[in-house]
């Protein structure tokens, strides 16, 4: 009797267990719900690097990283002193070139022009004289008075003076009108030449002053102050806060409902997972380097990875680049 009390007792005990694993399993498989997988995404944001066009010496720096910044704003300033002497010896060729210039403009001196004029008027009055003399022995020699010898010498002594007299009342127009056209307008160019230099170096002069290019904040700096920087070499990055973007590297096989133009919720850790809704607006392979390869020769193929950004549809206040974003599968 003994004996079978304990087998019985055992039979109970089994089933009891038995009876008891089965509720669990029904349990489980009636509220268990499978952890959602999800797909991890990275903020993103422009960025732009500012630079100088002439080498230097960071002389100051205005702004700190964190700081916000205008567009336009001068964030730094470089000391070029190559570029000051380049500018003073732009000027000096200016001054050179003007004067040239205006030498060419005003032609000759007051004095030179005043005896072009006095010889001009002399030679004005010798052919009066000769003009008057000329017509007396034409008249003697129309009256037989005088030989055919004399008339001819007193008219080429007339045409004489009057050729003299236009050369000295051209020597005279010379000197008072200056140098020709041509050399008026190519002593003019030199000047332009001059001031287009003055003005290229000015303009260098002007990039020794460092702005910002956007409206953002300042991310990093990469120089010390009174360390040497050459030309295009980046001297800060200024975030734009206001253009960012959720970059998501997906397999293919999980891209799901992530087409262009699609629109979906992530979640956002770093800001207590916050909802964010977000437009697919890129979608692109990104090749064979980052392809996900089958573990089995049959039935299974080389999955690769997608890249997909996703625009926020309104701003996320507190969002910042390198912040996570998930989606849920």
């Amino acid at each position: 009797m003994k004996e079978e009390k304990k087998v019985s007792g055992k039979v109970l005990m089994f089933t009891g267990i038995v009876i008891i694993v089965f509720l669990v399993a029904i349990f489980g498989f009636i509220f268990w719900e499978p952890v959602p997988e999800v797909i991890q995404g990275e903020a993103e944001a422009t960025e732009v690097r500012i630079s100088g066009k002439v080498p230097g010496r960071i002389e100051k720096f205005l702004v700190d990283e964190g700081d916000r910044v205008k567009k336009g704003d001068t964030v730094a300033i470089l000391d070029s002193p190559e570029v000051l002497a380049k500018l003073s010896q732009a000027q000096a060729a200016e001054d050179a070139a003007q004067a040239m210039s205006n030498k060419a403009q005003k032609g000759a001196r007051e004095e030179q022009k005043a005896m072009a004029y006095q010889t001009w008027k002399k030679a004005q009055a010798a052919l009066e004289v000769a003009r008057k003399s000329y017509e007396r022995v034409q008249k003697l020699y129309e009256g037989e008075v005088m030989s055919a010898q004399k008339r001819d010498e007193a008219e080429a002594n007339y045409k004489a003076m009057l050729a003299t007299e236009q050369a000295a009342k051209a020597q005279y127009e010379m000197a008072r009108n200056g140098a020709e056209k041509e050399d008026k307008m190519a002593a003019e160019a030199q000047v332009n030449r001059a001031k287009g230099a003055v003005e290229e170096v000015s303009s260098y002069i002007k990039e020794t002053f460092l702005v910002s290019p956007i409206d953002g904040e300042i991310s990093e700096r990469y120089p010390k102050v009174g360390e040497l920087v050459g030309t295009g070499s980046p001297v800060m990055n200024v975030l734009d806060l206001e253009d960012m973007w959720v970059v998501f590297n997906v397999r293919e096989d999980l891209l799901g409902d992530l087409k262009m133009g699609a629109e979906f919720t992530g979640y956002i850790p770093a800001l207590g997972d916050k909802e964010v809704r977000l437009k697919v607006t890129y979608l692109k392979n990104m090749g064979t380097y980052a392809a996900w390869r089958a573990t089995k020769t049959t039935g299974q193929y080389d999955a690769k990875t997608f890249e997909v950004k996703a625009v926020p549809m309104e701003k996320v206040e507190g969002l910042r680049p390198g912040m996570s974003v998930l989606k849920k599968i």
